[in-house]
């Protein structure tokens, strides 16, 4: 059964050089992932791959069912997750094509479902979520970074922001206020559901474009496509690598 799971977001919905053994059709009490599981073998090593946004990246942001997402992989058995992230860079430093390990999230996403503990006669649950996510996850990413000659931002904070619009010039500024590095839409609620069911939980961002306001012109859909592309070839460079390690 596999262990380890990656969640494909913009730039990823599928892998290359996984060798597919199966798909599974998932069913869940929170209703349907954004797309069938994929079970494979990455490096001789048993992976299991779900593409955030759909097989053919159709669901916004916003209306992802992540619930459904992070149910099913549990359930598939899945004990670590690597999430791959699209994010916009805020400073200087974070320039498209760059890989980041964040170790920090603010969340002003609203209206998503958040919480797995909400419905039924169930008691309430507060998780701990002052480290949102899984150090030793992380700490793995970056050793096999170390080892792949991949360079990556080894922390930051991610401002997980509604969408699917991008932000305006002035939301970025306060981002950066409130100690944002980058700005994404896809994590949150997804860490925190992973933090509920008990399962590890990292993510890899890629920087896809200068966030609104640090450069000159508008942010296009072609400038985001080329940076992704670059920075998914050190993703992959990057998975092949971490996954012997877990």
């Amino acid at each position: 059964m596999s262990k380890v799971a990656i969640i494909g977001g913009t730039g990823l919905t599928s892998l290359q050089n996984l060798e597919i053994s199966g798909r599974e059709i998932m069913h869940t009490p929170y209703g349907e992932p954004s797309s069938t599981l994929v079970r494979g073998t990455l490096g001789n090593n048993d992976v299991l791959f779900l593409p955030r946004h759909g097989s053919g990246h159709t669901i916004t942001p916003h209306r992802i069912n992540y619930r459904a997402n992070l149910w099913a992989l549990k359930e598939a058995g899945a004990e670590m997750i690597i999430a791959i992230n699209a994010v916009g860079g805020i400073q200087p430093e974070y320039q498209p094509g760059c890989l980041v390990i964040p170790d920090q999230i603010i969340d002003y996403t609203w209206g998503r479902n958040n919480t797995f503990f909400e419905e039924g006669d169930n008691p309430v649950v507060h998780v701990d979520f002052t480290w949102p996510y899984c150090e030793t996850l992380r700490q793995s990413l970056l050793q096999a970074a170390s080892q792949a000659g991949v360079d990556v931002i080894k922390q930051g904070t991610y401002g997980a922001t509604q969408g699917p619009r991008l932000e305006t010039a002035a939301e970025i500024n306060k981002l950066e206020a409130d100690g944002c590095n980058t700005v994404g839409m896809t994590g949150m609620p997804e860490a925190v559901l992973a933090r509920e069911l008990e399962v590890c939980y990292a993510s890899v961002g890629v920087v896809a474009n200068t966030a609104a306001g640090r450069h000159e012109g508008e942010i296009t859909m072609e400038e985001i496509e080329q940076h992704l592309a670059e920075g998914m070839k050190n993703v992959r460079t990057l998975l092949e690598h971490v996954i012997p390690l877990l």
